[in-house]
């Protein structure tokens, strides 16, 4: 296990003046960059359940990797629709989504530099710039109470050479006998696990060793968060 894990992490907020929230998410050399919109309107589903709604797009740039990937590839790929279906579905498990009813934010996510661990960069930088919407929202009257109910963070551990390791960088994500990705609270309630045998199966005991390092990274990560958002509401 590497004890200076997570890499470093930066966080710049607000950095797109027309956005109604925004952050560049940094941690080691993956930087992504995450704008928040607000919108009057709302998917069928939600309308009918009379709640509001959060989404997410995710792309990279076509240079954000070591080789130019082109894009009208990017854009659809399977990967691309997986990962902005996680960053929605781990957005929405932290807020009260009836108190935003007739409203949807739409999360963009583009990565600038991709090092490993873009989708967990995409979670948390999609966080705070959600905060910063929802914050938006409440001075001007469009909900009645700050909708969000913890704090959250994610992160990647593995298994590479038969060691753990925390926020797998590109060429440890490369030879990872073992791939995870965790969206955690601030309170420790696991929100999404996606574990992958890469190259060799794992055992249980291998996975609560998992689950416990990435814990550790995440607390740092929320830790981070809290820093540049303070309080909630």
């Amino acid at each position: 296990m590497r004890e200076k894990r997570p890499r470093p992490i930066k966080i710049t907020p607000e950095i797109i003046k027309f956005a109604d929230g925004s952050c560049l998410f940094e941690i080691g050399d993956t930087k992504v960059l995450v704008t928040a919109t607000i919108q009057e309107t709302v998917p069928p589903h939600a309308a009918t359940g009379g709640t509001g709604w959060i989404t997410a797009e995710y792309s990279l740039l076509p240079r954000a990797g070591k080789t130019r990937t082109p894009r009208q590839r990017i854009m659809t790929s399977g990967r691309t629709y997986e990962i902005q279906r996680i960053i929605g579905r781990a957005l929405r498990a932290v807020v009260d989504l009836s108190v935003i009813k007739n409203y949807s934010i739409v999360i963009d996510c583009d990565v600038l530099q991709a090092d490993g661990g873009t989708r967990t960069a995409g979670i948390n930088g999609g966080y705070i710039a959600m905060v910063y919407a929802l914050r938006k929202m409440l001075k001007e009257g469009k909900i009645e109470r700050f909708p969000i109910t913890e704090y959250l963070g994610a992160i990647s551990v593995g298994i590479v050479n038969g060691k753990p390791v925390l926020d797998l960088n590109y060429e440890e994500d490369n030879i990872a006998d073992v791939d995870m990705n965790v969206v955690m609270t601030s309170t420790g309630k696991i929100v999404e696990l996606q574990a992958t045998a890469e190259r060799k199966t794992f055992t249980t005991e291998e996975l609560y060793k998992l689950i416990t390092l990435a814990k550790k990274g995440i607390d740092k990560i929320i830790n981070a968060e809290k820093k540049i958002i303070g309080p909630l509401g």
